[in-house]
């Protein structure tokens, strides 16, 4: 899913699994090794289609294991973006980069910030709520002409300025087509929709998605199929000075 939402599985199908169960597939599939992706990312306002859209070509360096999450996003295009950044790791901290030379670190207390003005916030391309320990299923519902189980996710322990996301899973693709997170009092902030799913040399990618947020105006798109998975990444690719670089990386499926 990018850099959480850039979910990609083994195409399969397979009985409905507990909750338990179901959850750990997907939390191992979002922990996909090293990747390395492409997307447009198109933040427009729905109620006034006269508004100017914010259009962004991404690309996404990711490095993510069962204990190890590392996440860079870089704008390519427009030309007057070029070479912003937002680097998030598994530490619960991250930095910024802003050409020409604004390195700038921050905590988990900006992980609620919005990611280059989109309907994402940091923490939402980062965090993998497949992973905490509190999972339950919730019943079933179609999203589209597609039946999917609908599980329910709760932190527990874990780090999260959410309490509650519910996904709706559609179990033979093993992709979420539906999520929806919740905050304080059960109050819905984000809902997440998978509007595309491509397959990719046999691997279930989420090809679009359409990110809003209940009481704003705009919504966002986040369109691109493009992966490599197995790519060759250091530890500087992750430092402040690899937010600077925007060449991609070495190897790769």
């Amino acid at each position: 899913m990018a850099g959480g939402f850039m979910l990609s599985t083994a195409a399969m199908a397979a009985e409905a699994p507990g909750a338990a169960e179901l959850a750990s597939k997907l939390s191992e599939l979002q922990q996909d090794g090293n990747t390395f992706i492409r997307v447009k990312m198109i933040v427009s306002s729905p109620a006034n289609p006269s508004d100017p859209k914010t259009t962004l070509q991404l690309q996404i360096k990711s490095r993510r294991s069962a204990g190890q999450t590392d996440v860079l996003y870089q704008v390519l295009f427009p030309k007057d973006r070029k070479g912003e950044a937002v680097l998030i790791n598994s530490s619960g901290s991250g930095a910024t980069f802003t050409p020409p030379d604004k390195v700038q670190s921050f905590d988990a207390s900006k992980f609620k910030d919005s990611l280059f003005g989109s309907d994402l916030s940091v923490e939402d391309v980062s965090d993998n709520f497949f992973a905490w320990k509190d999972q339950t299923l919730a019943g079933s519902e179609n999203i589209g002409n597609v039946s999917c189980q609908i599980l329910e996710s709760r932190p527990k322990g874990a780090r999260s300025s959410y309490v509650l996301v519910k996904s709706w899973i559609d179990t033979k693709r093993m992709v979420p087509l539906r999520v929806e997170k919740y905050g304080a009092g059960n109050q819905l902030v984000r809902r997440i929709d998978t509007s595309d799913v491509a397959n990719v040399d046999g691997r279930n990618v989420l090809a679009m998605l359409v990110i809003r947020r209940p009481g704003h105006a705009t919504a966002t798109e986040m369109d691109g199929s493009r992966i490599k998975r197995g790519v060759s990444y250091t530890d500087a690719d992750f430092s402040p000075e690899g937010l600077k670089n925007l060449n991609g990386p070495k190897g790769g499926e």
